[in-house]
């Protein structure tokens, strides 16, 4: 039987989103060691991750563009390289601000140059099933705390953190650059011409597009959405051994977090198919804000797995609709880009949280504000996705851009 290229392309970008999602967040799990092995501050330390979603986002914005023009596969190939490269040379830091701007720089430009794109893809892939699709490769990034981030609690537990952070850095290159020959654009309609519009295409710039009331609430609830949860994934692993919760112990929270993820992907997925992506993504948010506070009051192993079970299925399961919705907002021709706009406001969302969760602990020496915090800002995100406006007919795009 032959399969739809389709699902290969998924495969692939669920396979690059678990080593780019997973290389980038095991710096959660070298934090502590990092810190007590060099010196420096865990807020130090954690804005590197903080440049790390600034520069993903920025890069995505124009890495979006370059595939829309020339096509992913070039585009996650150079992200491949620049990841594997990117690793080894943080791993050789000899400084924080060395540090910082190589892991924060290279690392981030490189998710940039994998996730966007491939959300991107595989939208224009799929009219049954998008939503499925679209998060099933989001299901590869939600494998990463199942993969990358135990596999770097091994590495740490036999070698010094640099040369485990070298030896990930080898493992991405081996896995990546593959599997990015895989990637294809998604098919032309027939009788259309690459980058044409086609029917049912309102013609719509990608200036009018991004000066839209569609894109603005859906950047501003997604940049609401990542705020709120960076800082909880970012910090929960050592949020749990301040709570008495043994190093190994604590990345199994991570590793649960992603495995409800997994399976909030997959769920959410079937259920934006069924219901529609914008009333599953409302719920979703609500779910999340308040899995979020509710780690304001655990403090047992078993109460940090409950949490982490709703929480990750909540914010995993939400991540992948956003680029659903701008697929029903915008044509296929401009999709790289406005995904990768998206991203650009999300990941200035996602930088907040490990930079101020670092701030809170340094400052206060808990991490409960933190979660407080993110309670609030959760509720926000859901207030927003109310104000999004209905799916227009290309006539109708056309008189608004007007």
């Amino acid at each position: 039987m032959k399969v739809y290229y389709g699902w290969v392309v998924v495969a692939a970008g669920a396979l690059m989103g678990c080593v780019a999602i997973g290389c980038m967040f095991s710096l959660a799990v070298f934090l502590q060691p990092m810190s007590e092995a060099t010196g420096w501050s865990r807020t130090g330390i954690s804005s590197a991750m903080t440049l790390d979603f600034l520069t993903m986002g920025i890069s995505a914005f124009g890495w979006g563009a370059l595939t829309d023009r020339f096509g992913p596969r070039l585009v996650v190939l150079a992200g491949a390289v620049l990841l594997t490269l990117g690793l080894a040379l943080a791993s050789r830091a000899t400084s924080l601000l060395e540090f910082q701007i190589v892991y924060g720089g290279l690392v981030g430009i490189a998710a940039g140059a994998i996730i966007a794109p491939m959300m991107a893809t595989t939208t224009g892939w799929f009219e049954k099933n998008r939503s499925l699709a679209v998060s099933l490769v989001s299901a590869g990034m939600g494998m990463a705390p199942m993969t990358i981030s135990p596999f770097a609690s091994w590495l740490m537990s036999t070698y010094d953190w640099r040369t485990a952070q070298l030896s990930i850095a080898v493992l991405a290159g081996v896995l990546l650059i593959p599997a990015a020959f895989l990637v294809r654009r998604a098919p032309v309609v027939p009788g259309a011409a690459p980058g044409v519009a086609v029917a049912g295409d309102s013609g719509i710039t990608v200036g009018q597009a991004l000066r839209s009331p569609q894109f603005m609430v859906l950047a501003a609830t997604q940049f609401a959405c990542c705020a709120m949860h960076s800082g909880p994934i970012f910090h929960t692993v050592s949020y749990a051994i301040a709570c008495g919760i043994a190093p190994i112990a604590a990345v199994t929270i991570y590793s649960v977090e992603g495995l409800a993820g997994l399976g909030g992907r997959v769920i959410f997925g079937l259920s934006g198919d069924r219901f529609g992506a914008k009333s599953v993504l409302i719920i979703g948010l609500m779910i999340q804000a308040v899995a979020a506070g509710a780690y304001f009051f655990t403090r047992g192993l078993g109460e940090f797995y409950g949490v982490a079970i709703v929480f990750g299925m909540a914010y995993g399961g939400v991540m992948p609709l956003y680029s659903v919705i701008a697929r029903e907002y915008f044509p296929m021709r401009i999709m790289g880009t406005m995904i990768g706009g998206t991203s650009l406001v999300a990941s200035l969302g996602m930088s907040l949280g490990p930079a101020l969760g670092g701030w809170i602990f340094d400052h206060f020496g808990t991490y409960g504000w933190l979660y407080v915090g993110s309670f609030a800002v959760g509720l926000g995100a859901t207030a927003i996705a109310f104000a999004f406006p209905p799916v227009l007919s290309g006539r109708q795009r056309r008189l608004q851009a007007a």
